[in-house]
Parts: structure tokens; C-alpha cells; sequence
């Protein structure tokens, strides 16, 4: 793709944003990201439990922390320590099929937003689309987790796997940056995976690239300058008294849902500036015929 035509897909990324509400589209997301987030977290817990590394649950929402504002995290454990101990140990049962049906919930949002930003219909059936919303769950969240993984397992986890494999000092040294490398990639492979599957579009997966690392760009930098806001200008406290940690997770949220938006607008139009049009998955009868969907290369 030549430079002009990047330029011009990202002035049109911008003007669609706009067009399109995207910020708008974005707080009605992050609504579902909300009713989704806890039976998310359940789920993790639940799967998690039965890897072979101490305390990953509870290094996952260390971690988190980094991230999320501190008084929204502090909400998070609260709401997880009331819903798990009473239940540790018996989360795989029939139960956790409401709370895995609960947590695809934010994906089947997630899909109607992306087919917005790609300006295509949602014609595939319930029975397709709902299945594949909790398929993107397990997806999306066991890369999560080895993306996590390799961020938790720490610089020592590289002199055991030297000893094991016989990897020289070379790989010791480059290790504690490898891993955060590694952890970025499957953040950003995850993106992809949501790129693809998600909205009704016909696509090659390397196409979801460049949004994708927009979108796990965008998030990192808005996740720290939200997090270095709240810690040191924000009053939420103030304003909405008990609810602030409410509130800053629902901002933090928000702000999540533009940058999985932002990425996908981004995609769509590079699309757009090659000069193809947006093929879709599924046609209903009514728009076969319709001049805008047109096979994508």
C-alpha cells in the first residue's frame, strides 16, 4: 500500500469517527463490557485454576492494576472475593454455563458495533452469531492468558527454561524483554482474531493486523493516561461519593471500547483506499443485490 493512500484512509478514519458516532458507539459497549466483565473474570478464575502456575488469578488482577484505575480495581476484587470463595472449587459444574453465556455477552455487542465501523448489515441468524460469541470467549481469553502468563511467570522462568532446553546465555539476557514482547503479540493476535471473526466481513486475516496494532497501541497509552489522571488530577470521590469507583471503571471501559472501534474503523478503510469495497459473510435476500458489497482481495 503506497503513503498516500494510508494518508488518506486515516483522514477518512477520522471523519468517520465522527460520522459514524463512533464515540457514541463506544458508551453503549462499554455497557456491555460492564455486564459482561464479572462473569468474564468467574470464567478466568474458574480455568485458571487448573494451570500449573501458583496463584495466576491472583498475579492476573496484580497485573490488571497496572491498568485499571485503583479504586475501580478495588471494586473488581471486592465483587470477585463476595461471588468466588463461597464457590471455589465448583465452578466447573452446570452452573457456569449461565455465567460463560453472561460473559459472551460484550462479544455479541462487539459484533454489531464492528459491523457498524465496517458499514456492513448483521444478516447472520442467532443460532450462528451467539455460538460465535462465546467461541471468540474461550478464543480471545486463553490468548489473554498466555499473554498474561508471559508476563507473570517473571525473568527466573528464563534461566528454568535454559536449563531445560540447554538455551545459552544469549537467551538469558534477551528473555525479560522477550516476554513482554511476547505477551503484546498475543494481545494483539487476540485483536486480530476479533477483527476477523467478529463483524459480517469477508477478509484476510493479515488485513486485521494494522488495526490491531492500533488498537492495543491506543489502549496501552489511553489505559496509562487514564490511570496517571485519576491518581492525580481527578476528584471523583467528590462527585459521585461511593459510586466514583463505578465510574472510573465504566471511563476506563469506555475509553477500551474506542480503541477496539478505532482500530476496526481504521481496517475498513484501508480497505476503502485500495479501491476495494467490503465483501460480507452473510446476505440476506433483500441486499444481494446492493452495490456496496463487493469482493474484497
Amino acid at each position: 500500500m503506497r503513503l498516500h493512500q494510508i494518508k488518506n484512509a486515516l483522514l477518512r478514519t477520522y471523519d468517520d469517527v465522527q460520522r459514524k458516532h463512533t464515540m457514541q458507539m463506544a458508551a453503549g459497549l462499554s455497557y456491555y463490557f460492564v455486564l459482561s466483565l464479572f462473569p468474564l473474570l468467574i470464567v478466568f478464575a474458574a480455568i485458571v485454576a487448573f494451570l500449573p502456575v501458583p496463584n495466576l488469578f491472583d498475579q492476573a488482577l496484580a497485573f490488571m492494576s497496572r491498568f485499571i484505575p485503583q479504586d475501580s480495581m478495588g471494586l473488581v476484587r471486592g465483587v470477585l472475593r463476595d461471588v468466588i470463595t463461597p464457590y471455589r472449587g465448583h465452578f466447573l459444574s452446570v452452573g457456569i454455563l449461565g455465567t460463560i453465556w453472561a460473559a459472551s455477552g460484550g462479544f455479541s455487542g462487539m459484533m454489531e458495533a464492528l459491523n457498524v465501523a465496517y458499514d456492513v448489515e448483521e444478516n447472520r441468524p442467532f443460532w450462528r452469531t451467539r455460538p460465535l460469541a462465546i467461541g471468540l470467549t474461550f478464543m480471545i481469553g486463553a490468548l489473554l492468558i498466555i499473554a498474561l502468563a508471559a508476563m507473570l511467570v517473571g525473568p527466573n522462568f528464563g534461566g528454568w527454561l535454559a536449563g531445560k532446553v540447554g538455551l545459552g546465555t544469549i537467551f538469558l539476557t534477551v528473555w525479560p524483554y522477550a516476554r513482554w514482547s511476547l505477551a503484546v503479540a498475543f494481545a494483539v493476535l487476540a485483536v486480530e482474531l476479533i477483527y476477523f471473526l467478529a463483524p459480517n466481513v469477508k477478509q484476510r486475516f493479515m488485513r486485521t493486523l494494522p488495526g490491531a496494532l492500533i488498537a492495543v497501541g491506543s489502549w496501552i497509552v489511553l489505559s496509562w493516561a487514564l490511570g496517571f489522571y485519576f491518581q492525580r488530577f481527578a476528584s471523583l470521590n467528590k462527585t459521585y461519593g461511593t459510586l466514583a469507583a463505578a465510574i472510573a471503571l465504566m471511563v476506563w471501559l469506555y475509553w477500551t471500547a474506542f480503541a477496539i472501534l478505532l482500530g476496526g474503523e481504521v481496517n475498513a478503510d484501508l480497505l476503502h483506499a485500495t479501491g476495494k469495497r467490503i465483501t460480507v459473510k452473510e446476505t440476506s435476500s433483500k441486499n444481494v443485490a446492493s452495490p456496496q458489497l463487493e469482493k474484497a482481495a
